[in-house]
């Protein structure tokens, strides 16, 4: 998710490589041969052995993103380690140590935070284990600190030709104080950081050792399933489990406080006594609304004044005394995060104390509510966070809901001096249907043009759920303005002297959720397909106009003519078949303080059936920790966002979620996708997101293509075009 620059830390201050191969409950554990406690820990994050094995303790979820890479490049920087002695774990739930800086106290990952709030962190970890290697060495070859160098995990004295391993000195080491006064490296010095490394969690994924919370087994576990409302906001009125426990394997039948959860000895005997299981529910306070109806209620928003989120100028006046004036409606859909991992947590509950197992994405939030829901207090409650199937903010739920709905039932089934293992399972028309969901959104943009076709006056009305109503978050909330529903938006960049944004705020029962670049995943479709009929209406290239409107911003110029440059943007396009269309579009934003640009490339034929042939890249994210992990997330991002822009879209009958799994909520297939070259800016910037920024640019770069193919605008997700004339 994204935080709006100097609120991030104020916003969040109210609310990991290879993980351990095995998991095992306290009592089990306690059986296996006690570990060698690691001589050298000069930090949190930082361990060495005397076998020379080095482990980072990642404070960061690793859902794909790159992360676990990502912190061992830094530390592995300035240790001077050789790269297979690198290893890595996932940090406990313990913000006092592992909290990210950019949220204050609050142990998390998300808005494509994680290197950039790590990058001095980690690598002073680095250094400093580095620096008590070398006085250790010091001290017993007797010569000075300044003489010795480390190279690919080997302390060297060149003068005497002495040498040692990590392994070898980190006892010595240990007995050292800390050093406190670090220097770090200088960029022409750098070995591992903007250079290829292999990712550190690569292996494990591809051999099958990776863990992730389906692959946990303990003794006396029970698989739940829950039985969810069909709409949002009912309740259960009255059930009756006389079938389900008919059902082989079924353990017992519980109603909690989302549902009635159903405990089988496997997820399939689970399952089957859900689907037996006959539940009446309480609709009095049911969510019953349709998309029409929504849709209805958001145009009607859309002619009304909304709460000014940004004012500059006049922009009234300045739209009357306008040469010309355009106004165009943006409509975007509820999305669904649809991650190759469902919903799913491990809990293991006891007298005193619960230990659980997840992909876990916000310990501070995650913690505090589980232990309240069972009556201990925060300390009591044990996080195991391992390899997470994606987020995209799924994971990162203000309301903690599928880890809530696990320690419920284990609540329900615990027996006093008898543990309570629980592994709950969402299948994935659970997790389609039972929330959460990117806000559906509409824009009216209006702009105001001179004689000249310079851009005289910007007046933007959005109307879309907050985020962050009703849930611990709420606060942050500023004169009626949820910076995550206006973002892209309140700071636009182009140019104006007169700039009005006003946002309507409607009060639904859907349950939403930030969703992988938040505002930017609207705002940008909006701004970047609307600035393109801009430059239509005054007959100037898209990227020309775009580079006058932006001569203040320097950083949205290097991605702009680097995508320019890279695409062959002033060479035509080469023809498609006789009967085929082919047109080029380009769109520019920035998020989480990085800068992408795409140009898109299409083909379209005349049934209105179209193929995106190709998308070229550029990202300025400052220093690029690990630049082929920047490479993969744009390639990712892109591919998310083209499923929304071609496919993805939840609708409502009456209160119910239509969809259900990839059958009808269908993502981007193999063969849809495009080729894609990243380019990445130099630049010794710190580093900053890459995990979201992908993602807002590519829609309205296709749709701005598709026009430049046939003439017709699309203004609504997921795009619809209709049949066009043959090219003659």
């Amino acid at each position: 998710m994204r935080i709006e620059n100097a609120s991030r830390r104020d916003f969040f201050k109210a609310s990991a490589g290879l993980t351990l191969a095995l998991y095992l409950p306290s009592a089990l554990a306690a059986k296996r041969p006690a570990a060698v406690a690691p001589p050298l820990a000069p930090n949190a994050f930082v361990r060495i052995g005397t076998d020379d094995r080095v482990t980072v303790i990642a404070k960061h979820l690793e859902m794909g993103q790159g992360t676990y890479t990502g912190l061992s490049t830094l530390v592995a920087e300035e240790l001077d380690a050789a790269w297979s002695q690198i290893h890595v774990e996932a940090a406990p739930a313990d913000a006092s140590r592992y909290n990210n800086l950019f949220f204050g106290p609050t142990q998390a990952t998300g808005g494509s935070t994680s290197m950039a709030n790590s990058f001095l962190q980690m690598r002073q970890a680095g250094a400093t284990a580095r620096a008590m290697l070398v006085s250790a060495a010091a001290e017993l070859w007797q010569v000075k600190p300044a003489t010795i160098t480390i190279r690919q995990g080997i302390v060297m004295h060149a003068p005497s030709g002495r040498q040692a391993r990590f392994g070898e000195l980190v006892e010595a080491a240990a007995k050292l104080p800390v050093p406190t006064d670090i220097k770090l490296k200088e960029p022409k010095d750098f070995v591992f950081i903007g250079k290829h490394v292999p990712r550190k969690d690569s292996q494990a994924k591809i051999n099958g050792s990776a863990i992730y919370t389906q692959d946990i087994h303990l003794p006396g576990m029970l698989t739940a399933v829950v039985a969810h409302p069909p709409r949002f906001g009912a309740k259960v009125k009255s059930f009756d489990a006389t079938r389900a426990k008919a059902i082989k394997g079924v353990v017992d039948v519980i109603q909690i406080p989302t549902g009635v959860a159903v405990l089988g000895t496997n997820f399939w005997s689970a399952k089957k006594g859900r689907d037996a299981l006959e539940v009446s529910w309480d609709e009095t306070d049911a969510f019953r609304l349709s998309t029409s109806d929504i849709t209805q209620q958001y145009k009607a928003l859309l002619d009304q004044p909304g709460v000014t989120a940004k004012k500059v100028g006049a922009g009234e006046t300045a739209l009357k005394a306008a040469t010309q004036q355009l106004t165009a409606d943006y409509s975007l859909p509820y999305l669904a995060h649809a991650t190759m991992e469902p919903m799913n947590c491990v809990i293991r509950l006891s007298d005193t104390h619960c230990e659980v197992w997840n992909g876990e994405q916000a310990q501070s939030t995650d913690q505090p509510k589980i232990a309240a829901a069972l009556g201990l207090q925060p300390e009591q409650v044990t996080i195991n966070m391992l390899y997470a199937g994606g987020s995209f903010g799924r994971r990162s739920n203000t309301q903690s809901d599928y880890p809530l709905e696990a320690a419920y039932i284990a609540k329900a089934i615990r027996k006093v001096g008898q543990p309570a293992v629980v592994k709950l399972v969402w299948t994935r028309e659970d997790d389609m249907r039972a929330g959460y969901y990117r806000p559906k959104f509409m824009h009216r943009i209006t702009a105001g043009l001179d004689t000249e076709g310079k851009l005289v006056a910007w007046q933007q009305r959005i109307v879309g759920q907050s985020i962050l109503v009703g849930t611990a978050l709420e606060g942050f909330i500023k004169d009626g303005i949820d910076m995550t529903s206006v973002e892209g938006a309140a700071n636009l960049p182009y140019a104006t002297a007169n700039l009005d944004v006003e946002l309507h705020t409607p009060v639904l029962g859907v349950p939403v959720l930030w969703w992988r670049s938040v505002g930017s995943t609207h705002a940008a479709f909006a701004i970047e397909s609307f600035v393109d009929e801009l430059a239509h209406a005054v007959k100037q290239d898209p990227i020309t106009f775009r580079r006058q409107l932006l001569k203040e911003h320097p950083r949205h110029l290097g991605v702009i003519d680097l995508a320019m440059r890279a695409s062959g943007w002033d060479k035509p396009l080469a023809p498609g078949k006789a009967d085929e269309k082919r047109g080029r579009g380009f769109a520019v934003h920035e998020s989480f303080n990085s800068y992408v640009a795409n140009v898109a490339e299409v083909t379209v034929k005349p049934d209105g059936s179209f193929k995106i042939d190709r998308v070229v890249c550029a990202v300025d994210c400052g220093i690029a920790v690990n630049p082929d992990v920047v490479r993969a997330q744009m390639e990712g991002g892109i591919g998310f966002g083209l499923s929304a822009a071609l496919h993805s879209e939840i609708t409502l009958n009456e209160g119910r979620v239509e969809q259900s799994n990839f059958g009808d909520y269908p993502a981007l297939r193999i063969n849809e996708m495009p080729h894609i070259e990243v380019h990445i800016v130099p630049s010794a910037a710190p580093p900053t997101g890459v995990g979201e920024p992908g993602t807002p640019v590519v829609a309205p770069a296709v749709a701005n293509a598709l026009f430049s193919a046939t003439g017709q605008r699309l203004r609504q997700l997921p795009f619809k075009l209709n049949a066009v004339e043959k090219s003659t």
